[in-house]
């Protein structure tokens, strides 16, 4: 492997072919990449549009052979590739981020464990798996959630919890498999930040996005958050600092809570993230052609912002519950940008989609957001 940047008109692997790869596919090639998807679903979005898609399981060795004989550079656009296949690529080819920084990203219980010995805060948590099944009765009796270690996102995979006999119940029905169980916290607000880092360790970071879950999945990002300027200077420095201790290439999201006026890490992601959507649409670089730039070893692009203030809101396939919506009524608003991912099928809680408004305040942003998206499902 070289320490070259890596240039068009090279090739680019990407595991996973949901939307967030879509989008890399699309700004590598406007760059003048070609590019290969791996993913198992034939009509995975980013296959669709990628110069070649290799339908087959992300272990299998042909498919792994084809990338690592094909591609210049391989990265990922979900957090669950086997880490072992990107150990067998990186043996042969560039693979970022890292096969050792997407392991501890995709595990909570080693998430946990990587931030809490590098000093980085995160909330009152207790490990639970066979070598340790005792609930901690002071950490569950007031409200917690229990999560699985591994596979869990967008709300699946972790139950809500309070006291003891609850928390076992959950653990039962999770699987008994290993799970981290975090206690509830009073949240001011959700934040999260996302930063681009090369191979030589130089790293941008976007404007600080605050956001609004449902059930478990995020619902409203609006950018700049409404902090102040010391909270989130402390935000992005502590995004930067996690991007350096795990030696990161590539783009990584950090997801914090806000407690009490204080920052504790949530999750890391280890690929652009979907609070990051709004880059396409007012900043000077996405965070799509960034992962590419990073990847490659090129210089990073301005993470400026174009337009004062945007709001970003998810389309989920409960938007289809009374057939396809009205997308007119977005696409007439000048200020708005609609996104579809391209799925086949819509399913509740699957995203579909997301649109965004820009407009001279967040308040106001955020208002047209959820009302284009209201009228829309009319």
């Amino acid at each position: 492997m070289t320490s070259a940047p890596i240039v068009p008109p090279a090739t680019l692997g990407i595991l996973g072919g949901g939307q967030l790869g879509r989008y890399a596919v699309m700004a590598a090639a406007s760059m003048g990449y070609r590019t290969i998807v791996l993913d198992p679903d034939p009509s995975a979005p980013a296959g669709l549009l990628a110069h070649e898609h290799l339908v087959a399981a992300y272990d299998d060795p042909d498919a792994l052979r084809r990338l690592a004989f094909d591609c210049d550079a391989v990265t990922t656009e979900f957090e669950n590739p086997p880490a072992d296949a990107l150990d067998d690529l990186a043996a042969t080819v560039v693979v970022a981020p890292s096969p050792a920084a997407v392991r501890i990203a995709q595990d909570r219980v080693a998430e946990k464990a990587f931030l809490v010995e590098n000093g980085f805060p995160v909330g009152r948590y207790q490990v639970l798996d066979d070598d340790d099944p005792v609930v901690d009765a002071s950490l569950v009796d007031a409200g917690a959630i229990i999560k699985t270690a591994r596979l869990g996102y967008d709300g699946k995979g972790q139950r809500t919890v309070a006291g003891v006999a609850e928390t076992v119940a959950a653990w039962a029905d999770l699987g008994g498999v290993g799970c981290v169980v975090e206690q509830c916290l009073v949240l001011d607000t959700e934040l999260s930040v996302i930063v681009g880092r090369t191979p030589s360790g130089d790293v941008e970071a976007w404007p600080v996005a605050e956001n609004t879950h449902v059930n478990g999945i995020l619902d409203l990002s609006v950018v700049p958050a409404a902090v102040p300027t010391p909270m989130e200077d402390r935000a992005v420095g502590l995004a930067m600092a996690i991007a350096d201790a795990l030696d990161y290439v590539g783009v990584l999201a950090v997801e914090l809570f806000v407690v009490d006026g204080e920052l504790l890490v949530n999750e890391l992601a280890p690929r652009p993230h979907n609070s990051g959507h709004w880059t396409l649409d007012a900043s000077t670089t996405s965070q799509y052609e960034q992962q590419v730039r990073a990847v490659c070893g090129l210089g990073l692009g301005s993470t400026a912002m174009t337009a004062p203030a945007i709001a970003m809101v998810n389309l989920l396939g409960d938007l289809w519950a009374g057939g396809r919506p009205d997308w007119a009524v977005v696409l007439d608003d000048p200020h708005a940008k609609l996104h579809l991912y391209g799925k086949s099928e819509a399913r509740p809680g699957r995203k579909m989609g997301h649109l965004t408004v820009v407009a001279p305040g967040t308040t106001a942003a955020a208002a047209r957001a959820l009302e284009l998206r209201a009228a829309a499902a009319r």
